[in-house]
């Protein structure tokens, strides 16, 4: 086996699980579009735990944890429900409190935001 031919199964072998946890360029649009639409919110608080995030650290918290959730975050869907409803260490829900001082879930407010997503034209 040549040095080239052992250097290219090398790189094979290296890449695939990059390549077996890809998703489908069609949900991670739907994901990205999800944490995109919390870090737009002006004046929104991220809610974990008890403590209180901005929306850059919130997104943050957010994509560590679909990059921790691999393989099993195949959908918007499976977003909402392993990363981005509850803590994984106290189970307590997410919440964000809007500028105006409503409270809700993330659940709830990303499962709207997809719809939005999901009605409009791609």
């Amino acid at each position: 086996m040549t040095m080239r031919t052992l250097s290219l199964l090398l790189v094979g072998l290296l890449a695939w699980p990059i390549v077996s946890f890809a998703r489908d360029a069609h949900e991670q649009q739907r994901i990205d579009y999800l944490i995109q639409s919390l870090s737009s919110l002006e004046g929104a608080v991220f809610i974990r735990n008890g403590s209180e995030y901005n929306a850059k650290a919130a997104c943050d918290h957010l994509q560590k944890k679909l990059a921790y959730g691999g393989e099993r975050v195949k959908t918007a869907e499976d977003f909402i429900k392993y990363c981005a409803s509850q803590s994984s260490m106290s189970n307590k829900p997410y919440q964000i409190r809007f500028k105006d001082g409503k409270t809700v879930d993330t659940a709830s407010y990303f499962n709207g935001k997809l719809k939005e997503f999901d009605q409009k034209p791609h």
